[in-house]
């Protein structure tokens, strides 16, 4: 356990004129407020709080942060008080011992809601100011480090998955590289202990039998280096076991096809000797191809900078560099503490808060917490590609991302109404996935919203909580009017007075906020109207239907809208053709709301509505617009019994040609030596084409019988 004057004279070390009073008080404040506690190691549990400064101390964080870091257990676990700490350490410290302690009053749970809750309000804390990240990253990483010491194996294996899936992201995401790896390989030991094991033996193997193995490549490296005029400093990292596995399973290769183990660091004065560097090493040894990276001209988000690159190195062996800076080799080791301000009084608004306000967006457009960590564990774990707007602003996406996602990274609403796109000067489907260097520009219209169908190619958690967000909306008004429709049909036919305010009474029993929810329910399919209407006016006796009562169709309303082929419905309610029966203009035809999926249109003679003889209020009267714009051809099937001989299915589908149909699908349903029966699907205008078609058909001499199915 460090002592009470080493730990000032480890921040005075990097912090001269640090408040040496300020730590002391803390120190003993914490030391007396936690007493005898202990851990479940054993030890005093003073020793945790003062370990998580010591790892900050590691860091070069300012004076509040370490203060902060001794007192973020006193709230919740002694029985000093927010005022107390506000009064005697002031209100930063307060304000930043009051963001700890509300992220760990609620431990994750197994439960997803509760662990999402939890992360969402990590998000807002840390958007006040990232220092609340720092601290319980470090309290995290203590944490993982004792462990082994929790009995129970649920609990262990829970922090550890918690662990792997949220912190060491974060860790990531504000470049604590050693922190993130650390907490990584802690979490790996407990969830896969016997890949672990297996990775660290043979690790241990390797370093007993190549003692001499690292010394002479970095030896070499530097000469190499030297002899072109370059001082740099050279050295060799194991990979860590957790790193090591994933590669194993990414790559689908065994631990002895594993050629890069150990990563070779070569640091250097300035950037310009980076690229010198490069070349001597590039000029010297083989170059492994695909292997280079060069994250100094294109940093990545959270401000790393560096060239990677593999070669064949020393003794033949394959070999990864990295080159870089003394500044750059700072970063990528303490990342966002590296480039701290808060000691000057300058909260520090750079790099690292653009991936924080992307994940406050997802936020903003999540429907809830489960749909807000998924889409935020999309955002943190993806590789990275690199693309440029027309201004040539840098635009950082996940490996795969498309012109959407780009679109949306620029803006919520450039997305919501982009229509198309250019990337590299030409035309593109917006699905296209983006390549390192593309320059895209996106084309946009202010009639343009989201379809539901570019979430199935969107991988950035912006893009798709945005898409969603729009459908929701658009669904929710589209349930809420078909809700109503129906409702209001139902009191006709019941003889009912209808009288919106009465809903308030099913609110409650819905498990709903509002009258609207309620509509929405309705015409979801989630409640009929006919439990509503019990519910409202439990003595009312249902009239008894027949399917005649169910379908009486109705001249259409007209609209000046009204330019789709079917009238009758919710102005932009999702309609489908049923399958089984393939109506088309000409038909007599009814709607049937279906939940979740707006309204099926079906023949009036589909038997498929034999099914729906309870459901009354699912019925819509719906009728063809014979005013319609819509040139859409509509899917027809029919069903053909034909001559088995040469020729016979060319004079069918050109006798169809001929009609100005075309084919959809053609299917064999059953052959003999004489007759072939077949199934076809026709694209055709209306009722009437279907008829010609057909009577056509039944001219051939080739054709035994041709009937619609």
């Amino acid at each position: 356990m460090i002592r009470q004057y080493e730990l000032v004279e480890a921040v005075k070390a990097y912090d001269p004129h640090a408040d040496e009073d300020l730590l002391n008080r803390a120190y003993i404040f914490a030391m007396k407020a936690h007493g005898t506690q202990e851990r479940a190691s054993g030890d005093l549990y003073f020793t945790h709080p003062l370990e998580v400064a010591g790892i900050l101390v590691g860091m070069r964080l300012d004076v509040a942060t370490i203060v902060t870091a001794l007192l973020h257990d006193t709230v919740e676990d002694t029985v000093a008080t927010l005022d107390e700490i506000e009064t005697l350490f002031g209100k930063e410290i307060s304000f930043l011992v009051d963001g700890v302690t509300k992220l760990s009053q609620i431990e994750f749970q197994s439960d997803k809601t509760k662990q999402a809750e939890n992360f969402r309000k990590l998000l807002i804390a840390m958007s006040s100011d990232i220092r609340v990240l720092l601290i319980k990253l470090a309290d995290r990483l203590h944490n993982m480090r004792t462990l082994h010491f929790v009995e129970s194996e649920t609990k262990r294996l829970r922090i550890a998955q918690e662990t792997m899936e949220i912190y060491a992201p974060l860790a990531e995401r504000i470049g604590l590289h050693a922190v993130k790896d650390e907490l990584q390989n802690l979490a790996f030991a407990q969830l896969h202990p016997d890949a672990y094991e297996s990775i660290v033996a043979r690790l241990t193997f390797l370093r007993e039998q190549g003692a001499d193995f690292l010394a002479p490549i970095v030896d070499e490296l530097k000469q190499t280096l030297e002899e072109s005029g370059i001082k740099a400093f050279v050295a060799g990292r194991e990979k860590m076991p957790c790193s090591i596995w994933r590669k194993m399973k990414q790559k689908n290769i065994t631990f002895e096809q594993l050629s890069d183990i150990i990563a070779f660091r070569v640091v250097v004065d300035t950037i310009p000797d980076c690229y010198r560097a490069l070349g001597v090493i590039h000029s010297t040894y083989p170059v492994v191809p695909g292997r280079f990276k060069d994250y100094i001209s294109t940093p990545k988000q959270n401000n790393y900078q560096s060239i990677h690159t593999a070669v064949i190195g020393p003794n033949q062996y394959r070999i990864e560099i990295q080159i870089r800076t003394k500044e750059m080799d700072e970063v990528s080791e303490l990342g966002v503490a590296a480039h701290w301000q808060y000691k000057q009084g300058v909260a520090h608004d750079g790099y690292q808060y653009r991936w924080l306000r992307g994940l406050l967006d997802i936020l903003d457009n999540a429907e809830g917490p489960e749909e807000f960590l998924e889409h935020t564990k999309l955002e943190m774990f993806q590789d990275q590609v690199f693309c440029f707007t027309p201004k040539g602003d840098l635009i950082t996406l996940p490996r795969g991302a498309t012109a959407i996602d780009f679109a949306y990274a620029v803006h919520s609403n450039i997305g919501d109404h982009c229509t198309s796109v250019r990337i590299n000067g030409r035309m593109m489907p917006l699905r296209t996935e983006l390549e390192n260097g593309d320059q895209v520009e996106i084309i946009t219209s202010k009639n343009q919203h989201p379809s539901p169908t570019w979430e199935r190619f969107v991988v950035t958690g912006k893009a798709r909580a945005c898409i969603r967000r729009f459908v929701r909306q658009r669904m929710h008004q589209q349930f809420v009017d078909s809700g109503k429709t129906m409702l209001q049909k139902s009191f006709r036919q019941e003889h009912l007075d209808f009288d919106e305010k009465s809903l308030e009474k099913a609110i409650e029993p819905f498990g709903v906020k509002s009258t609207e929810d309620v509509y929405a329910y309705l015409g979801e399919g989630l409640k009929t109207t006919t439990e509503l209407i019990r519910l409202l006016y439990p003595e009312h006796k249902a009239a008894p239907r027949t399917k005649g009562d169910l379908f009486k169709p109705e001249p259409p309303k007209k609209t000046k809208e009204d330019s789709f082929a079917i009238s009758g419905l919710i102005p932009e309610m999702p309609v489908h053709f049923a399958g089984c029966c393939h109506p088309v203009p000409g038909d007599h035809i009814v709607g049937i709301v279906m939940t979740g999926k707006g309204v099926t249109i079906h023949t009036s003679t589909c038997k498929t509505l034999d099914r729906f003889m309870d459901t009354p209020e699912r019925w819509i009267d719906v009728n063809w617009n014979e005013d319609s714009q819509d040139i859409e051809h509509h899917a027809a099937r029919i069903s053909m019994v034909i001559v088995h001989q040469p020729g016979s299915i060319a004079a069918i589908t050109t006798n169809i040609a001929r009609q100005n149909a075309n084919i959809i699908n053609l299917r064999f349903k059953n052959r003999t030596p004489e007759f072939y029966e077949i199934s076809i699907d026709l694209d055709v205008k209306d009722l009437d084409h279907l008829k010609n078609i057909i009577a056509a058909l039944r001219m051939s001499s080739r054709v035994i019988s041709v009937e619609r199915e």
